[in-house]
């Protein structure tokens, strides 16, 4: 269940937002993370990861920024990788627990801690698999989780955080369909027809959707992926052609340019139509989410705070497209839980691009 290794899309992603109005997160001292950095990766650092990650393979166990330099760092585990990485200008640390061994540590997780309320995923920082589970995952499956971390020998880390995990529909102000609703994220095309991408667990609601409660129906879902993914795609059938950027929620907007998928410690934003903008870092990747209704995988944990509404919303970083957001515990002070299915993928799987 490592994160899928994939080409970084070089193109320009849109918010469906302007035109339609639409609202568019062994033990050594090294196991302990510094304090997130507030970096953008370079675009040279974007290609950079995916450059070793398609080299590497199996013999790095993830890759994070630096929380003082905002450099790349390539975990590596044998001598001819450290070599490789190296000769491709990355910065290198040397870990003890191999990609095989995490994947395994999930493993073990998903067939024995599956409980609702809790999530997984590789934080490269510390080598370890992150284990996050919500207030409503009893004190028995508690300690159930926890036995099973311990087995697992240093390997899991495991947490409580507060609120509970949940996808996120209700509360927001931007598309509709089926009485519920939710945010759009990004502008797609196909053969000269336009569609925007969301959350599949949106797109599983309904399969028309308007700008405006009770409004005329602007779009036609032609898929969707939930459980498992978050990922859905609505056709336009108004005639439209909308274009726009991110929207900030403060009278501007932000030009995207790219998409890549998203790096440990690295900042983020995510804009959706409840919370508006909000910020927060990377915390995991390849992150499976226990939600009542089935689990989704290969998602990214961040600390940007969201509300019910903000589903199929952008995470983004600067110019580059990271994200549709998915869902979250909530918020605590300014710190959330975001989670998003990583754009790259929805994009691919429908051989869509952006315009």
């Amino acid at each position: 269940m490592r994160r899928n290794s994939r080409a970084r899309l070089g193109v320009s992603l849109l918010l469906v937002a302007g035109a339609l109005g639409l609202g568019a997160t062994p033990s050594t001292a090294a196991d302990t993370p510094a304090a997130l950095p507030s970096a953008i990766p370079s675009p040279s650092a974007y290609a950079l990861d995916a450059a070793v990650e398609r080299q590497l393979g199996a013999a790095t166990a993830g890759s994070y920024l630096d929380a003082k330099t905002g450099k790349l760092v390539v975990t590596v585990t044998t001598d001819r990788a450290e070599e490789q990485a190296r000769a491709a200008g990355a910065t290198v640390r040397r870990v003890a627990r191999s990609a095989a061994q995490l994947d395994a540590a999930m493993g073990t997780l998903e067939a024995e801690a599956k409980i609702t309320g809790t999530s997984w995923g590789v934080d490269p920082r510390t080598n370890r698999i992150a284990v996050e589970a919500d207030s409503s995952v009893s004190a028995r499956d508690m300690a159930r989780l926890e036995a099973v971390a311990e087995r697992l020998g240093g390997a899991v880390d495991v947490q409580r955080v507060p609120g509970v995990f949940h996808r996120e529909v209700l509360g927001g102000g931007a598309i509709y369909g089926g009485g519920s609703r939710c945010s759009a994220a990004f502008n797609v095309t196909k053969g000269g027809a336009r569609y925007f991408v969301t959350a599949g667990h949106c797109t599983n609601i309904s399969a028309n959707w308007s700008a405006s409660s009770g409004g005329p129906v602007v779009g036609v879902r032609e898929g969707t992926s939930f459980p498992t993914n978050d990922y859905g795609i609505v056709r336009y059938t108004d005639g439209s052609s909308p274009a726009g950027n991110v929207d900030l929620y403060n009278g501007s907007t932000q030009d995207i340019s790219s998409a890549a998928n998203a790096v440990v410690g690295q900042a983020i934003k995510k804009s959706g139509s409840t919370t508006k903008v909000t910020s927060g870092t990377v915390t995991a990747v390849n992150v499976t989410v226990n939600y009542g209704d089935g689990p989704v995988y290969n998602m990214v944990r961040t600390t940007a705070c969201s509300a019910g509404g903000d589903s199929g919303g952008a995470h983004f970083a600067g110019s580059v497209a990271l994200g549709i957001h998915s869902g979250s515990s909530g918020c605590s002070g300014t710190s959330g839980s975001a989670i998003h299915q990583p754009v790259t993928e929805a994009l691919s799987a429908y051989g869509v691009t952006v315009y």
